[in-house]
């Protein structure tokens, strides 16, 4: 099976090219991702586990799901793939905020990413795919907030930059409906 390939771009966000989703990783270069927060009608996200076999932050907290769009998919097909590949499920999503962040690993790989931020609802326990996902759970972004401040070491570095710089912007979509 052919590598997966992620879209580069440049700062605006405009398609350079094509590149193996591994060789964007180790030469640390700028690729269009989205990152997706689900929350429910209590005001709570799901944030998920990662399974403990993939390849950088096993094990680790994050949002609901995130990857990487593919040539020709919109923002919103991608989250809708991904939510529904990793957890199960699938749900309205809008589009919300995008940056560009990078992040390197200890394992010599470094996500330089333009990440598009999509919020969504949903009510119901996820069908999660062991292959991807651990564990899942709904969190209060208060609580969230407070355990990322007295456990860092558990959550991704995407999602504690996300969490960080956006934490207002997200939590104003609270319950909102799309």
């Amino acid at each position: 099976m052919e590598e997966e390939k992620v879209i580069l771009v440049n700062e605006k966000d405009e398609q350079i090219g094509l590149m193996p989703k591994m060789e964007a990783h180790e030469k640390a270069l700028l690729h269009r991702a989205f990152s997706v927060f689900v929350f429910n009608a209590k005001n709570e996200l799901m944030i998920q586990q990662r399974a403990m076999h993939k390849y950088h932050s096993p094990g680790l907290w994050t949002n609901t799901c995130c990857s990487h769009q593919r040539e020709g998919e919109s923002n919103i097909a991608a989250g809708m793939r991904r939510l529904q590949e990793e957890m199960g499920f699938t749900t309205a999503l809008k589009e919300t905020i995008s940056f560009i962040y990078k992040a390197p690993f200890d394992n010599g790989l470094t996500e330089h990413e333009f990440d598009h931020i999509l919020i969504g609802y949903y009510d119901a326990d996820p069908y999660i795919n062991p292959d991807e996902v651990a564990a899942w759970k709904w969190m209060s972004l208060e609580d969230l907030k407070k355990d990322m401040n007295d456990h860092p070491e558990v959550y991704t570095a995407w999602f504690k930059i996300i969490f960080d710089k956006f934490y207002a912007h997200i939590s104003s979509y609270e319950n909102q409906s799309l």
